[in-house]
């Protein structure tokens, strides 16, 4: 009989892990507390309306995410799953930048020459700010801020470039924000390939784009997914690890702990103090999301626009993706003083933003606001983040939060859960 191993958490981390082990042979038991897998990036039902808990999208640098939906959906999951376009940042009327058809870096370079909404003296600035930490290997002090980086960049190209991009990758204000790990996705997005830096919309939810099929690939390979089944309990024994699920115990051989940090924390406190003692210093950041259901498709261009930030950073046309026309999912990173009211005026606010752009918007229909409120950790400068892998004999852990380059995202997500597999499958 195969020596069993649990993963907890169904998000994508813990699909990452539990698919690896699966491919390798292993019997994997996925516990989520949950009734939808996805964890952070899963799907929600509303007005008879299937969405998102928050809008994500992948860049063509996500290799680890790619290589795992064509593992759990096949060669052409790509082109199937996803919508690739080449990278646009546009804030009507004030500006815009558009990746061109060049090799790397000049793509960039491309790019900032030809900015909107920036004077030519700014877009040469911008550019030798690039090539200049190019020629830092994109690298800083760790204790370093954005802000503080951001003091050799024209202030103009900070407020409509640097500061929206880090608020999007890193969710998390530029006067605290990691310089090094805002570099380490300037050099991911555009340093190596010209395609690294497109734009990948999922054209469905994001619990169909990966964890419902990852665990169909387990179970096929004889797993176990228990979903609405939380985790209460982990110990580590001389022989294996005792899980406790409601009144239940269960001894398997190994354990990945594929939780939110906060969750984790609770989690390995008497199997792993020392891990517990760096958890408990992660703060968080929410993220909002409003959907706002129009009767009309919206007149959009493209998937996605830069918005003024008030209080809205970024506009997703859902109708062109995998939503109804009409359906506009507007995102506010970070607490903004401008969120923190009730969620019919915040509705209400964000359909007169988006009127600001677009008068001829017909009254919504209706509206739905999300807000997660620990929806990523705070990607702070000098943050000491447990890394991926084990933590105890038996017991391994996963997370975005513990990829040691990159902020809150997918692809830290899937690599941190393969990166937790390998180990564990090392390790034997």
């Amino acid at each position: 009989m195969k020596e069993r191993i649990a993963v907890i958490g169904g998000g994508y981390a813990g699909f990452a892990a539990a698919v690896t082990l699966a491919a390798a042979g292993r019997s994997v038991t996925v516990f989520e507390a949950a009734r939808t897998l996805g964890g952070r990036a899963r799907r929600v039902e509303a007005y008879g309306t299937t969405m998102d808990n928050g809008a994500h999208i992948l860049l063509g640098a996500y290799r680890q995410t790619l290589a795992l939906l064509r593992i759990v959906h096949g060669a052409g999951a790509e082109d199937d799953l996803l919508d690739r376009r080449r990278l646009a940042l546009e804030q009507p009327g004030v500006f815009r930048l558009r990746t061109m058809a060049l090799p790397s870096p000049w793509h960039i370079a491309a790019a900032l020459f030809t900015m909107r909404g920036v004077p030519r003296a700014e877009r040469l600035a911008a550019i030798a700010f690039v090539r200049g930490l190019g020629r830092r290997r994109f690298r800083c002090p760790q204790d370093m801020t954005v802000a503080a980086l951001l003091s050799e960049s024209p202030p103009r190209v900070t407020a409509l470039l640097w500061e929206p991009l880090c608020l999007a990758a890193l969710n998390t204000p530029i006067e605290t924000a990691s310089a090094q790990v805002f570099l380490n996705v300037l050099r991911l997005t555009f340093a190596k390939h010209a395609r690294d830096s497109d734009l990948l919309f999922p054209r469905v939810d994001l619990s169909t784009l990966f964890p419902d099929a990852a665990a169909a690939y387990v179970a096929d390979r004889g797993g176990d997914i228990r979903r609405g089944c939380a985790v209460r309990r982990v110990v580590a024994l001389s022989d294996g690890i005792a899980i406790t699920s409601g009144y239940l115990e269960e001894t398997f051989a190994n354990a990945v702990i594929a939780a939110g940090p906060h969750q984790a924390k609770r989690l390995v406190q008497e199997a792993d103090p020392q891990t517990h003692a760096a958890l408990d210093t992660v703060s968080f950041e929410p993220i909002v999301t409003v959907y706002l259901k129009y009767p009309l498709a919206l007149p959009f261009d493209r998937p996605m626009y830069k918005l003024d930030g008030w209080p809205g950073q970024w506009v997703f046309d859902r109708g062109v993706l995998d939503g109804p026309d009409g359906l506009a999912a507007v995102v506010i990173s970070t607490s903004v003083p401008g969120a923190r009211v009730s969620h019919e005026a915040l509705a209400q606010a964000i359909d007169a933003q988006l009127r600001r752009h677009w008068p001829d918007l017909s009254a919504p229909e209706w509206s739905q606001v999300i807000a997660e409120r620990r929806a990523t950790y705070a990607c702070v400068a000098g943050l000491k983040r447990p890394a991926p892998g084990m933590i105890a004999p038996g017991l391994y852990l996963a997370g975005d939060y513990t990829d040691p380059e990159l902020p809150a995202t997918l692809e830290a997500a899937t690599r941190s859960g393969v990166a937790a597999a390998q180990a564990l499958l090392g390790h034997r």
